[in-house]
């Protein structure tokens, strides 16, 4: 028999992508010192992270806030950011050029202080002042270590440079003020920002997504670009998918994808605390179904897969 020439290959999973992407992008950093061309293989991988957000930027998102990516917290993390990133820039119509340079800025913005970060993450102690000096200077010896890995794109490694300044000079390492601070390090820094608080650390538990995004608007310190701040807001919300939740009506479960002005729920808990299974669907503009409050892992107390709320484009 002939093969049917007519099926549709089904797109790769998401969540492979980004796992496959981190641990490329682990030993690729691990051993940027001894690289003199790098800039490929990490477009590359850059180009993944944008591949796995255009198949689904529901589940690219979840995958964040479900703690779906594996490895070190320093390499994931700069993937998370870099899918945070990539949403931005669709919402900001950003070109194809521009969106892989601030995401391959993403995925290396902290190289410089690679070797240190499982010191920094393990200490249950505030840092020395040598130690905050390697955080305060990572920005610069990222930049150099990317220059001579042979990248050449001066808005990567500005970006890079860029990512801890603030507009009104507060920053570091130079404390650059606006105009100089550009809007592709603000997004950058923003992302960056976000993404520290909802991953959970050794030494924390994660922010809670509508926490850590008031946190955003909120600092006096840094304050967010209104622009950013609106896209921001668009895009994921208090709510974003892959976030766990309980409904007016007292079930809990997991925000799967967004439905124009409403939100999908797959509900995995009744009002009891008895589970459902199969997960029933509801939308939060449905009656007695608006989110009350978002919820940890251990609040919720449900336990799942990607693959059951979202199918093969989420398999391992």
């Amino acid at each position: 028999m002939m093969a049917d020439t007519n099926q549709v290959e089904a797109p790769p999973s998401v969540l492979h992508l980004l796992n496959q992407s981190n641990r490329r992008l682990e030993r690729l950093l691990q051993n940027l010192r001894n690289e003199r061309n790098a800039e490929s293989e990490l477009r590359d991988i850059a180009r993944d992270v944008i591949q796995a957000v255009e198949i689904n930027p529901d589940i690219a998102l979840a995958c964040i806030f479900l703690c779906q990516i594996a490895g070190s917290y320093a390499v994931r993390h700069c993937i998370e950011t870099a899918v945070v990133v990539v949403v931005l820039s669709r919402s900001l119509d950003k070109s194809p050029a521009d969106t892989l340079t601030v995401t391959a800025a993403a995925l290396t913005m902290n190289v410089g202080m690679l070797r240190h970060n499982e010191v920094f993450q393990n200490k249950n102690t505030p840092l020395s002042s040598e130690e905050m000096a390697i955080v305060r200077r990572h920005p610069e010896e990222s930049a150099d270590m990317l220059k001579c890995a042979g990248i050449e794109d001066a808005e990567w490694i500005s970006c890079v440079l860029l990512h801890h300044e603030n507009d009104e000079g507060s920053g570091y390492p130079a404390g650059i003020a606006s105009p100089e601070v550009t809007l592709n390090a603000k997004l950058l820094s923003l992302a960056d920002r976000y993404c520290a608080q909802v991953s959970a650390r050794n030494y924390r538990r994660s922010i809670l997504p509508n926490l850590a995004l008031r946190n955003l608007i909120d600092d006096k310190a840094a304050p967010a670009d209104p622009t950013l701040i609106e896209h921001f807001q668009r895009e994921l919300g208090d709510f974003p998918p892959g976030s766990l939740v309980r409904l007016q009506n007292g079930e809990i479960g997991v925000v799967s994808r967004r439905v124009g002005d409403c939100l999908q729920v797959h509900c995995l808990r009744t009002p009891s605390g008895a589970a459902l299974s199969p997960a029933e669907l509801r939308r939060t503009g449905d009656e007695s179904c608006a989110i009350t409050e978002a919820l940890s892992e251990d609040q919720a107390s449900i336990r799942f897969s990607m693959k059951q709320i979202w199918g093969l484009q989420a398999s391992l």
